[in-house]
């Protein structure tokens, strides 16, 4: 048996497919095929069931990616450990962001991480939280930037700051006469919302939640972008509520309608969140001081109230 058998079986588990797997690790399929039946023999059982399309595991097989993906985690260790104790930041790091966070504070920080760590290759991809947590459980990301808490065993979570929700009320709204809101005077019916797949969305309703029950088929209007909801809101068919960073690029006239809630103010907390294997932890630690570093000065705020990002709907 060997790291690079595992390697094969786990990209055919997740392709299901013998011919993209072997794409994916850079070798010829009569290759990967012939190594995962030698592995196969050696064991003497069936990991793939080759009749079914696409290719399923079997039960056993089932049980032996979930032992090989930790094989191959703790294989990469030992590259990890040397390089740490080289003093090396460097490679090839992968990380997924939330939509509602990669055109807000990727700017802020992406600069001066490239100059400070020019042998860091940065692979960015965004992402919904859904796909992040399956592509860290998968190995396809070293870490990410989300909102949290997620309540993920296997996930560990590093606070970066802590981001307020501030309300954009347009002026035929009646709360818009008010210098700061509280959440009673939210109306989940006046609200406009990101579509599904945002965790933001979820925070918004969990919010609402607190204080009043909602009925989610009254929910109407739906985009997948702040700069949609602004314009909505503007047209006067809704208010809604915003990141805190996302407030500060727009123009003069639309921060007038911007409300700040009383203390304690609800805000949602953004972190790193990578695998409690802390591979490349040198890189996360790198990003984490990065960050923490641009933000601090953005975000000023003590007295908050964090808003679960997890959809309690599904529970």
């Amino acid at each position: 048996m060997t790291i690079t058998q595992l390697h094969y079986v786990l990209a055919v588990a997740e392709h299901k497919n013998f011919t993209r797997a072997a794409q994916k690790v850079f070798v010829t399929q009569p290759t990967l095929s012939m190594q995962i039946q030698k592995l196969e023999e050696e064991l003497e059982i069936t990991i793939f069931d080759r009749t079914k399309k696409p290719i399923q595991l079997t039960e056993v097989g089932e049980k032996i990616v979930k032992q090989a993906r930790n094989i191959v985690n703790e294989s990469d260790r030992i590259k990890d450990i040397v390089d740490q104790q080289k003093g090396f930041i460097g490679g090839v790091f992968r990380l997924g962001v939330i939509p509602t966070v990669m055109p807000t504070l990727l700017p802020m920080f992406i600069g001066n991480f490239l100059k400070k760590y020019p042998k860091v290759k940065l692979k960015i991809e965004e992402l919904h939280t859904e796909a992040i947590l399956e592509k860290l459980k998968e190995g396809h990301l070293d870490a990410a930037i989300a909102a949290t808490p997620l309540e993920v065993e296997s996930i560990k979570e590093t606070a970066l700051y802590y981001e307020p929700f501030v309300a954009y009320i347009p002026d035929n709204n009646p709360l818009s006469k008010l210098s700061k809101i509280e959440v009673d005077d939210l109306n989940i019916d006046d609200m406009l919302l990101l579509e599904d797949g945002h965790c933001f969305k979820d925070g918004i309703l969990n919010l609402c939640k607190s204080s009043r029950e909602y009925d989610t088929d009254q929910l109407q209007l739906e985009s997948g972008s702040f700069e949609t909801l602004v314009k909505l809101a503007n047209e006067g068919l809704g208010m809604t509520l915003l990141p805190y960073l996302h407030t500060l690029d727009l123009k003069e006239p639309e921060k007038s309608k911007l409300r700040m809630f009383k203390d304690p103010v609800p805000a949602r907390e953004v972190s790193l969140i990578y695998n409690r294997s802390e591979l490349k932890i040198q890189i996360i630690e790198a990003l984490r001081s990065t960050i923490a570093g641009v933000v601090k000065g953005a975000i000023a705020f003590q007295n908050v109230k964090i808003i679960s990002p997890i959809n309690k709907n599904k529970e």
